[in-house]
């Protein structure tokens, strides 16, 4: 909610970005020539196009599926003195009429033999044009009065309880189909980083823990802190340069090449691996510090337990005394995060994402943001926090799994 509000009031929205162009015009106009053009009708076209016409509640309960939104709509202005005009009906080959009256109601008249049943009509007055224009352009004077405007419409429940996240307004595409076609190059990076991340750190810090203040243990610390303070990015921009564009070892940019549907499976898996070793690197370069300085605090507490020590002094060897005591208890803090590694199966990076020109979830709600893509942006944020709920499930099991102590029952 706070998000959807944001966006709606934030300036530089759509309908200011529409109105830039509009007023910009063709050439060298001025601001002041440009408004002399532009009509309050053009106005409420740009309004009625981004669903600004609305209140914010309003339109927050109609991305919620609450109250219908308008899956279709035209609108166009009554001429001057008349009080009938003809709208094309949007996916029809019909050419309905509305008619005002001077109470202002307006009625949908359906052309001979056609049906319009859900179609509906709303009147925009010259009164609420007036009052639009005020709000949305200010510093330019209205050099023509507004007119009454018709708006036909079909309402439907189409919102996030219907399971629709609506339609990017830039791409004009189903949110949920954009989000879909960009979940495997995030699950990819996801679940080889996760393997990846696991399969060195913890055997790294239980080393780290056992071998704690030697040569190995400060060695380990530096390199690890250094890839934690490199930027994923940053290190990304480097790569580029240097292995892809001065030695020629690694492709550009892209997840695989433009040939990947014509090659066999053996260079399939090949052309994946030479084009996402980059990002792959400067995805785990930072992720290397934290699981592992995790992994070794947690056990060099636990070997400090007195439980252990007891192990010990009752003849138990080291080794069995690490692994079959105290490696368990350490791995409680590691699970309660590791559901939080869900959000990154889907989350990607977006600046690395950018640097790699990697068409996956990341870079997908860069620019959603960049374009201010209203559905998209809350498309994007819906999957984000349900994931992050399901994670936090995820790692309750986790904890339940390896703590003895902790039960559902």
């Amino acid at each position: 909610m706070l998000v959807f509000a944001v966006m709606r009031l934030a300036p530089g929205g759509p309908v200011e970005q529409g109105l830039a162009r509009l007023l910009g015009g063709e050439g060298k106009r001025t601001r002041a020539e440009s408004g002399f053009s532009l009509t309050p009708s053009q106005v409420l076209e740009l309004e009625e196009k981004y669903d600004r016409h609305k209140s914010l509640p309003r339109a927050y309960a109609e991305w919620l599926g609450v109250l219908p939104r308008d899956v279709e709509k035209a609108g166009k202005e009554f001429p001057a003195g008349e009080k009938e005009v003809e709208i094309e009906v949007p996916g029809t080959v019909h050419v309905a009429k509305v008619r005002r009256d001077d109470a202002g109601h307006a009625e949908l008249i359906a052309p001979e033999g056609a049906d319009l049943g859900e179609w509906q009509v709303r009147l925009r007055t010259p009164e609420e044009g007036a009052a639009r224009w005020a709000k949305w352009l200010k510093a330019v004077e209205m050099k023509k009065p507004p007119g009454y405007r018709a708006v036909i419409f079909k309402p439907r429940l189409d919102g996030l309880l219907q399971g629709s996240l609506g339609n990017s307004s830039k791409y004009q595409d189903s949110v949920g189909a954009m989000i879909l076609q960009r979940m495997p190059v995030s699950l990819y990076f996801g679940l080889v980083s996760l393997v990846i991340i696991y399969g060195v750190c913890l055997p790294l810090g239980v080393l780290k823990a056992i071998k704690h203040r030697t040569w190995l243990d400060n060695a380990s610390s530096v390199a690890v802190f250094a890839g934690y303070a490199v930027p994923g990015y940053a290190l990304g921009s480097l790569l580029v340069v240097f292995l892809g564009a001065r030695l020629g070892w690694f492709p550009l940019r892209g997840f695989t090449g433009d040939d990947f549907d014509t090659l066999t499976a053996a260079d399939k898996a090949k052309d994946l691996v030479r084009h996402t070793a980059m990002p792959m690197l400067c995805y785990l370069v930072g992720g290397f510090a934290f699981m592992t300085l995790m992994m070794k605090n947690s056990l060099m507490d636990n070997l400090a337990a007195d439980y252990v020590r007891t192990a010990v002094a009752k003849g138990v060897s080291f080794p069995s005394a690490v692994f079959k005591h105290a490696f368990r208890n350490s791995l409680i803090p590691l699970a309660s995060t590791f559901g939080d590694n869900v959000t990154i199966f889907v989350g990607g990076s977006m600046l690395i994402e950018r640097v790699f020109d990697i068409n996956g979830f990341g870079l997908l709600q860069f620019n959603a943001i960049l374009e201010r893509d209203e559905p998209l942006m809350m498309g994007v944020l819906f999957i984000s926090a349900v994931l992050m709920l399901v994670g936090n499930v995820i790692s309750d099991l986790c904890v339940a799994m390896v703590d003895p102590r902790v039960s559902f029952k």
